[in-house]
């Protein structure tokens, strides 16, 4: 089975070399796209150089991004990787052998942080259990999915936060998804920038408001504090988002 991993990017230029390496290292080895939104960095050329497919969108945003990326793949089945996610060969190997059985559609990685924190471990075990029961998945648990289905839903909905949990709902009504036994290993950066508490409460907040039927441009500034904001600048840069995805005035 041939794969594509897509990986979105914003100012990744730290981290995305090793990240395409590690994913090309990968056995059967499958062809790697990045998809960029607007990095003001060397993202885009340590990508290509590393031995991937850049592809730089109009703006930034993961569903835009992912999208754009999924164009361009010729793989049977799809992987979308943050580029600070650690793919590991069981893992990958334990896919593969998952969509042997054709009943399955798609599905994602148990995922663990590069932290010894017992809350964060608390929070991918919550994680494992609503993949379990639900088939709803993050974006960093790695989500994967044959490439006929991804087509036939349209790909990730135009949502500038929480496409991933909107498009494994509707992938989960659509056929049998799996939770992959083994582990993915995602970065735990931003809980050791802002606290690891804190930002848990800030994340599982919006998802409760995302399911209450909250505004999710809304909730993506909270998200992204200063980037979709109502200042002058963050404004145009959501009206260029939602011009690009087709949505908005």
């Amino acid at each position: 089975m041939k794969v594509s991993i897509v990986i979105p990017t914003f100012n990744e230029a730290e981290s995305i070399a090793g990240q395409v390496r590690r994913c090309l290292g990968l056995v059967p080895r499958p062809e790697v796209r990045v998809a960029d939104g607007a990095s003001t960095d060397s993202t885009l050329l340590l990508a290509v150089r590393a031995g991937a497919v850049a592809l730089a969108c109009s703006g930034r945003g993961r569903a835009l991004q992912m999208n754009l990326g999924a164009s361009a793949a010729n793989g049977e089945a799809l992987i979308f990787l943050h580029a600070d996610v650690l793919l590991p060969q069981d893992a990958y190997s334990a896919m593969l052998q998952t969509l042997q059985d054709s009943r399955v559609i798609g599905g994602a990685f148990r995922r663990r942080f590069d932290t010894p924190s017992p809350l964060l471990r608390l929070g991918c075990h919550l994680a494992d259990l609503r993949g379990m029961s639900l088939g709803l998945f993050l974006g960093d648990q790695a989500m994967f999915v044959r490439r006929e289905h991804f087509l036939a839903l349209g790909g990730f909905p135009d949502m500038l936060l929480f496409e991933d949990l909107a498009f494994s709902r509707r992938l989960a009504r659509r056929g049998a998804t799996r939770l992959v036994r083994e582990t993915v290993l995602a970065s735990g950066r931003r809980f050791r920038r802002e606290g690891n508490l804190r930002r848990l409460t800030l994340n599982l907040w919006l998802t409760l408001l995302y399911f209450s039927g909250a505004d999710t441009d809304e909730l993506a500034r909270r998200y992204y504090p200063g980037y979709f904001c109502g200042t002058a600048a963050g404004g145009k840069r959501l009206q260029e988002h939602q011009k690009a995805v087709g949505g908005g005035p």
